[in-house]
């Protein structure tokens, strides 16, 4: 489980078949193999590391739900351990599923922040609701006026100076994670409206 808040930057520094190594710094203060990191908002788990960087492998589904598959050393990427108990909890709780790639559709500045409208697949375009999280790249950010397969969100310089987002373009590919909590809820209600609700509650007593 992670929170979105991204920790640094690294870089792609190797990539060889399902093995993708990557330079960085902070992240590795304690860490060990087996580890589990948001790489770009994708959950990786550490295989090696040394004073410089660490490794991790790609399974099949990430190379095709991500873009990782695409990846290609000097990359720049979003990284960030998973949350520890005691951790101050600043963004929003992100599984590192990343549920399918978007785009950027157009980028604009106004005033201090910057509003940024991506547009995104079904599987994603789906759970979005104004005020709602959305992981972009692993960041967890607000939805603000989602329409149709696009959606909005406001960004401080700060998100953009600290995270790989200062070097996206319109068209540049995102990987993009809905909020689970509304996932779980979209489809609570969608099993509802076929009755599979209603069984469940007459069942155990509640209607």
């Amino acid at each position: 489980m992670f929170t979105g808040i991204i920790e640094e930057v690294g870089a792609i520094s190797r990539k060889s078949g399902a093995e993708l190594s990557i330079l960085a710094e902070l992240v590795l203060e304690g860490m060990h193999i087996g580890d589990s990191i948001a790489v770009n908002g994708a959950c990786l788990t550490v295989t090696a590391f040394n004073e410089r960087g660490f490794t991790a492998q790609i399974s099949p589904e990430t190379t095709e739900r991500t873009t990782l598959g695409a990846a290609r050393p000097g990359d720049a990427v979003n990284l960030e351990r998973a949350l520890a108990m005691g951790d101050r909890f600043g963004g929003h709780f992100v599984q590192g599923h990343v549920d399918g790639v978007g785009r950027v559709y157009s980028v604009s500045n106004q005033g201090e922040f910057s509003l940024w409208r991506f547009r995104a697949p079904d599987d994603v375009a789906r759970y979005l609701v104004p005020k709602g999280s959305i992981a972009v790249d692993g960041i967890s950010l607000t939805v603000v006026e989602p329409a149709g397969d696009t959606f909005g969100v406001a960004i401080i310089p700060e998100t953009v100076n600290r995270t790989i987002l200062g070097a996206k373009r319109p068209g540049d590919a995102v990987n993009l994670e809905a909020d689970v909590i509304g996932k779980h809820i979209y489809h609570y209600v969608k099993a509802g409206s076929s009755g599979l609700t209603q069984d469940f509650l007459a069942r155990h007593g509640f209607a």
